[in-house]
């Protein structure tokens, strides 16, 4: 008996390979899986294809992925511009979806792909929310001695201040990423590429202080031992849901609570560097940016924060 031939193989051979049956909603799967197995996404990345395709079939409805024409698509972005989604999740779920369709045209479910015509969604400049160096300093003074985890709290949003790291990156450090003699952690980031970033002595002594106390009783909940530095009351490693919570609620005690997030510390991190005199390339390579124009950004934001000055002080402004 003859192997069969796979669907690509089929095409290849002048083969005209049998009608597709599957739904959309198995195409998504299958592309999953493709993203997962052959181009070894990111797992936040992946999540996030999901949701967007997620919510492109469900706009779809019952129309044909096949049918679809490039004034179709242009309808379901503005659909999404009509919900008032941010643009960088308008610009995020085009890309899922010219990737869609690629795949779709590879797999032969499709033999044109209007997606390829979709333009970028073009993303005007929103400078993100940076704290004033007075208001970080609060934040970190926010976990006290009364609180039943103010080890691990205070670890927590040192290293998030200290290094710069992304909220996955934190969660995802582990004991043997510390070499605090030395002052710099290994964190592995997007597409996990790792890198070494430096860290301060006040962050340092509060890892140290963490590990030495609290994480060694947290640890001990467990019945094998993990090597996460950041643990849960159960002693599991902490989440991104747990660590945001945790962030807010500091915030909140503060009075911060309307300008704080997480990325917030990543990005008053980054800011602060390049007041102080930091070399752009440097402060890329400690934040992770594969490009250098996503560092630029935090460029923009100190020059707002001069114009702001000029404009409340100087007399002719």
């Amino acid at each position: 008996m003859a192997p069969r031939l796979t669907k690509l193989q089929q095409l290849g051979a002048g083969v005209t390979p049998a009608a597709p049956t599957r739904t959309g909603q198995t195409l998504v799967d299958d592309f999953i899986v493709y993203l997962r197995g052959e181009c070894h996404l990111a797992v936040n990345t992946i999540d996030a294809y999901r949701r967007d395709l997620r919510r492109f079939l469900a706009w779809c409805d019952s129309r044909s992925l096949g049918g679809l024409r490039i004034e179709d698509l242009s309808e379901f972005i503005g659909s999404m511009q009509d919900e008032r989604l941010a643009p960088a999740s308008i610009a995020r779920c085009i890309v899922a979806v010219r990737t869609f369709y690629k795949y779709l045209q590879l797999e032969g479910v499709v033999t044109d792909n209007p997606a390829d015509l979709l333009a970028a969604q073009k993303m005007w400049e929103r400078v993100p929310r940076v704290l004033t160096i007075r208001q970080v300093e609060s934040l970190l003074a926010a976990p006290r001695r009364i609180d039943r985890y103010y080890q691990r709290d205070r670890a927590m949003l040192e290293l998030l201040y200290a290094t710069g790291c992304r909220v996955s990156e934190v969660c995802q450090l582990r004991l043997r990423d510390l070499m605090l003699d030395q002052r710099h952690i290994r964190c592995e980031g997007k597409g996990g590429k790792q890198r070494i970033v430096p860290i301060g002595g006040q962050a340092i002594e509060a890892i140290q202080t963490y590990c030495d106390d609290l994480r060694v009783t947290l640890a001990a909940r467990q019945p094998q031992p993990t090597d996460e530095l950041l643990l849960s009351r159960s002693g599991r490693a902490m989440d991104r849901i747990m660590l945001w919570r945790l962030v807010k609620t500091y915030a909140g005690r503060v009075g911060i609570d309307s300008l704080i997030s997480p990325h917030a510390l990543r990005h008053s991190f980054a800011t602060h560097l390049l007041a102080g005199g930091a070399d752009l390339r440097q402060v890329q390579e400690m934040l992770g940016h594969a490009s250098i124009q996503t560092t630029q950004i935090y460029t923009h934001v100190e020059h707002s924060r001069l114009k702001k000055v000029h404009r409340q002080f100087h007399p002719r402004a």
